[in-house]
């Protein structure tokens, strides 16, 4: 667990515009920069990053964050790691303290990233030695260059070869790493340590940062498993990472796309070829976190399998993985190469142009889906189509983009010769039904409460926080706390910026209420070089004040009327009564008259 002291102490030294820069070419734009959007394709810059707020905002698409969720979102690195990232740039270290929900030995991996890299070293170094593994790459069409972007090594015949490269190597912490294995003891038989990989070319498993966190080794000649994956550690696992990701990245928001494969070697053809933007399940199938990575990377994700039984039986594991975390205006598609095929041969045999035609026929998750499910059942018939509907039914209804919903349940009622009325009542829709009796409402500034309006300023313009009167923050409902809150955070130091609020609400109650803030059209209008942030919050500030009267108008005349009103309250009803007087009148009351 990382301080929160520590965090706001980063966020202070970092600058989000050299953060943003790295990444994304930023031009100046007034007092901000601008640049087209990493997040979503555009042809006119709508993403602004702001030097002062130290936050940046996308006008199109609604993202935005701190120089954390800047990385988290860019790279699909997790919270921590991105605190780490951007501490490294500064050269802030980063304090951590243990809670009992932590993961077994998560406190001891930086210690284990080094001796992953020592390991890469070592296997690295190997593979220039052995003539039989640069033999298999060179035989597999694998360049000197595209081995080296990749890291390729080789781990050499013998059970210990890794004693040499670690001094402890019989401790418990190298363990840790995965790159060894104790046997089991056998009664007088002690137990024996031995290096995992052996007579393998060795691929390592980097994350974000470009760490090595895991290796998989191919072996050399006959020999099983032909496919050696290291096993969860605490800087592993096999569900969260994908093989050739942090090679790809670049690539993938390129072309928007990411081709997801199922080996190793299928990844290092592909790019050997050309085709950059490809990556690797780890031996496992594809996961719910898998798919969120890639389609914040990309609006386009490709699933490609072999041809046969095994590949179309992956493909369907895929498909239902997808179905939940689809979202309107990503595409999910699958590409069937010919049986004897795998993407490696395919690429070597086709060349760059003959896989990117096939790329181009990959079927949508729509067509596969209903191509599968009316191939096992005849649809010529009442029964027939009754089984179709009995299996499409459960994987429909786990939709939850909402115009990708409404398409399919279409395509499902035409597939079952039924109306949509009778379809709804199958699948019914997840959408909650319109009430065409209220008028949309174009502009949110205009009607959004009075206390959200002033949140929204305050967020924008921090500064501004010291410009209202506790008087007029009241007392009830979530937004009233938000704005409490946040007005509180920003008066404890004016140097506080909006990048730093947005870090220290993350997971409150008060989060929600400044991301609809952020949210808001009002927000993007403030940012404006031409807008009185200042002149707005007065006038709402008075607004505020004005319903503060109304409302103890209306108790004291309960009271005058009730006969229980006491002096000071008639004499308090008759000084609120004269304000909403002189205010309808538009005329100047005496106190303002002698200040003048």
């Amino acid at each position: 667990m990382i301080p929160q002291e520590f965090i706001q102490s980063l966020l202070g030294r970092v600058d989000i515009v050299d953060v943003v820069d790295r990444y994304v070419k930023l031009k100046k734009a007034g007092a901000n920069f601008q640049a087209l959007c990493p997040f979503h394709n555009e042809k006119s810059p709508s993403f602004s990053v702001s030097p002062s707020k130290q936050f940046y905002h996308c006008f199109g698409c609604g993202v935005h964050g701190n120089a954390i969720g800047f990385l988290m979102e860019y790279s699909g690195l997790a919270y921590p790691e991105a605190i780490r990232a951007l501490a490294e740039t500064v050269g802030m270290q980063v304090p951590e303290t243990r809670t009992r929900y932590e993961k077994p030995g998560a406190a001891e991996a930086p210690g284990l990233v080094q001796r992953m890299m020592d390991a890469l070293t070592y296997y690295r170094a190997e593979l220039k030695k052995s003539k039989v593994a640069i033999d298999y790459l060179k035989g597999r069409g694998v360049s000197g260059e595209i081995a080296a972007r990749y890291g390729l090594g080789f781990a050499p015949e013998g059970w210990q070869n890794l004693e040499a490269v670690f001094t402890d190597y019989a401790t418990a912490a190298l363990k840790d790493t995965g790159l060894v294995i104790d046997s089991e003891a056998d009664g007088d038989k002690r137990s024996r340590r031995y290096d995992r990989f052996r007579n393998r070319v060795m691929f390592p498993i980097l994350d974000a940062r470009g760490n090595v966190i895991g290796f998989g080794g191919r072996v050399i000649g006959e020999g099983e498993p032909k496919y050696l994956n290291s096993p969860e550690t605490p800087l592993f696992e096999k569900g969260r990472e994908l093989y050739g990701l942090y090679q790809a990245r670049r690539a993938i928001r390129d072309a928007n796309q990411v081709i997801v494969v199922e080996g190793y070697m299928d990844v290092v053809a592909l790019a050997q070829h050309g085709v950059e933007n490809a990556v690797a399940t780890l031996g496992t199938a594809t996961t719910p976190f898998h798919l969120a990575k890639l389609m914040k990377l990309a609006d386009n994700v490709v699933f490609c399998f072999d041809g046969d039984a095994a590949g179309r039986k992956a493909a369907w594991r895929a498909l239902e993985i997808a179905l939940p975390v689809l979202a309107d205006g990503k595409v999910v598609s699958f590409l069937f190469l010919p049986r004897e095929d795998d993407p490696d041969t395919y690429v070597r045999r086709e060349g760059k142009e003959g896989f990117q035609r096939a790329l181009a026929e990959a079927k949508p998750l729509s067509q596969f889906l209903f191509a599968e499910l009316t191939s096992r059942v005849d649809m010529a018939t009442d029964e027939g189509r009754a089984r179709f509907l009995a299996e499409a039914r459960p994987l429909v209804a786990q939709i939850e983009a909402p115009a990708l919903a409404v398409m399919l349940r279409r395509r499902m009622g035409e597939l079952a010769h039924l109306s949509a009325d009778e379809i709804e009542q199958l699948v019914p829709s997840k959408a909650p039904p319109r009430r065409p009796s209220a008028p949309a409402r174009t502009v949110r500034k205009a009607t959004a409460p009075l206390q959200q309006r002033l949140l929204i300023l305050v967020a924008s313009s921090p500064e501004i926080a010291r410009e209202v009167p506790d008087a007029v923050l009241g007392s009830g409902g979530a937004d009233w706390a938000a704005l409490r809150d946040v007005i509180r955070f920003f008066r404890e130091d004016p140097a506080r910026n909006l990048g730093q609020a947005s870090a220290y609400f993350a997971g409150s109650e008060v989060e929600a209420q400044l991301r609809h803030a952020l949210e808001d059209p009002l927000f993007e209008e403030a940012s404006g070089p031409h807008f009185d942030v200042k002149a707005e919050v007065t006038d709402l500030v008075e607004r505020l004040r004005e319903g503060q009267r109304s409302r103890r108008s209306d108790e004291l005349l309960k009271l005058l009327i009730a006969g229980t009103a006491t002096e000071d309250e008639k004499a308090e009803y008759r000084e609120i009564a004269a304000h909403q007087a002189t205010a309808k009148s538009g005329n100047p009351s005496p106190e303002e008259r002698s200040k003048l």
